[in-house]
């Protein structure tokens, strides 16, 4: 079997590894292993870019206008509220 051997590994990440480690009830390195079986038995569940499936799960919002025609209608719909003028004494 062979060995591999990991350098200069963030300190942070390492506690992550040692906390999830012990959570399992592994060794840390019983639990890289499990990471990478894991992470290597399925290579194209991570190939997904994180704003294409976002998309794809909520929705591409499509409308013909240009932006600042957009930005113009939201702005308009907008009311002003005198909740934080000097007479709502919100802040007393």
């Amino acid at each position: 079997m062979a060995t591999l051997q990991v350098r200069d590994i963030d300190d942070r990440l390492y506690e992550s590894l040692r906390k999830r480690a012990t959570r399992e009830k592994r060794s840390i390195s019983q639990e890289v292993v499990l990471i990478l079986e894991k992470y290597l038995s399925r290579p194209d569940a991570y190939d997904v870019n994180p704003t294409d499936e976002f998309l794809s799960l909520s929705g591409a919002w499509n409308d013909e206008r240009e932006a600042d025609e957009i930005i113009n209608e939201i702005r308009s719909g907008r009311t002003n509220s005198s909740r934080f003028s000097d007479d709502s004494r919100v802040f007393d």
